[in-house]
């Protein structure tokens, strides 16, 4: 887009090129914008001067600095915001509107999760910049979406996972309903969103039209439920919590052992044969009520009951590696620590370290990003910002690129991108 170096360095990816201006905060907005700046785009995080994204302060945990002292940086906001750049930009301000339609001369993408019509008493709506901006593609991230009886109200991954049914299907068949341990139905809009931009950048490439995205919490959570929706919608039985169970396939959930627990997916009729001689039960696998998966969901009570204190008095390391040998799924229920020591995040590269001027050890520790692309891969050139650390750099820039050339075009895009 420019010739300045730092600008250079962040279009390094497959979606070199591309510039997003990120008005969103929280979980949804802003994981969308760091998968979209892991893959190389050019994120610009707008934040409010001396306070900035609303999770900052979600802590503890916290960077601690030289001295050992709390900063104002949040693990939680950590997770979520490298690879971006903060601008301090009030948008009650109508001089800060202005700056953010400038910037938008220079962008590809905004992403918004502002409430329902929120955006336009800054004059900030799709609405309102779309004739300016007819290329622009324009993300918007609520709680229920741009319209329904619902459209009004304020959207948190919680009600969403409420909303949505998940939490009718998680937690102990005799417990209370429970949300999932982490912002899920945020996490998987974030993912839904990143999709539909480049969907949305897609078509803007080969027609030159930009387009708004509506993409609500609940919409997606609904999505979600997949296999256990369909079996409602087919069926018309409605789905029950199983705690660790699988609506569809018997035995695959967690068993306790010896020594801890160990997870058993038996994903068919063979594979049961096989776990059934393993743990010297052969004659279930030929039992009428238990030889097919059919059978076993029919029985599932009865087969459970008969598995359960057989397992329990085997050893965790002695059922797992007998089941590996067997072409058996399974495998251990690690708990965090566990799974950030073992070999395999290490192999896969899923925790990473990245410099940070807040941090008193100099770096921060981060989870990776999933995606292992063998030409173009993930690249992480930025820790998570400081509230408006960048914005003296991307103000200057932009002057720099108002004074050497208009806005592009779709034939610079295309050129691009």
């Amino acid at each position: 887009m420019t010739d300045n170096k730092e600008n250079a360095d962040s279009l390094a990816g497959p979606l070199q090129g591309l510039r997003v201006l990120d008005l969103s905060r929280i979980l949804a907005g802003p994981s969308c914008t760091q998968l979209l700046g892991d893959l190389g785009a050019d994120i610009i995080k707008v934040e409010r001067p001396g306070k900035g994204d609303d999770t900052r302060s979600w802590g503890p945990p916290f960077v601690r600095d030289a001295q050992g002292q709390e900063t104002g940086e949040s693990a939680y906001y950590l997770s979520c915001n490298r690879n971006k750049r903060s601008i301090g930009l009030d948008i009650s301000n109508p001089d800060d509107v202005a700056i953010v339609k400038r910037l938008l001369r220079t962008c590809d993408v905004l992403v918004e999760n502002f409430k329902q019509g929120g955006l336009k008493k800054y004059g900030l709506s799709y609405a309102q910049l779309k004739d300016e901006f007819p290329e622009l593609v324009y993300c918007s991230i609520t709680g229920f979406g741009q319209t329904g009886p619902n459209a009004a109200k304020p959207g948190y991954d919680i009600l969403a996972q409420g909303y949505g049914g998940i939490m009718s299907l998680t937690g102990a068949p005799d417990g209370e309903p429970m949300k999932v341990g982490v912002g899920i139905s945020d996490v998987m809009t974030g993912m839904y969103a990143a999709v539909a931009i480049l969907a949305a950048l897609r078509h803007r490439d080969a027609t030159g039209e930009g387009q708004q995205i509506d993409i609500a919490l609940v919409d997606v959570q609904t999505s979600w439920l997949i296999n256990e929706g369909t079996n409602y919608l087919l069926s018309g039985q409605e789905p029950v919590r199983r705690g660790n169970q699988h609506p569809n396939i018997v035995p695959y959930q967690a068993f306790a052992v010896q020594d801890g627990h160990v997870i058993v997916a038996v994903g068919n009729d063979a594979q049961f044969g096989r776990f059934c001689e393993l743990i010297g039960q052969g004659h279930l696998a030929t039992d009428k009520r238990y030889a097919t998966n059919a059978q076993r969901l029919l029985h599932r009570e009865a087969l459970i009951a008969l598995l359960t204190p057989v397992l329990a008095g085997m050893a965790k390391e002695d059922l797992i590696t007998g089941m590996e040998r067997a072409g058996v799924s399974c495998g251990p229920i690690n708990t965090v620590p566990e799974l950030f020591a073992s070999d395999q995040v290490a192999a896969r590269g899923m925790k990473i370290s990245l410099p940070h001027p807040a941090s008193g050890s100099g770096s921060v520790e981060l989870i990776g990003n999933p995606i292992k692309l063998s030409k173009t891969p993930v690249q992480y050139r930025r820790a998570p910002p400081v509230c408006g650390a960048d914005s003296r750099d991307v103000l200057d820039e932009l002057e720099t690129l108002n004074r050497q050339s208009p806005p592009r075009t779709h034939s610079d895009r295309n050129n691009h991108v």
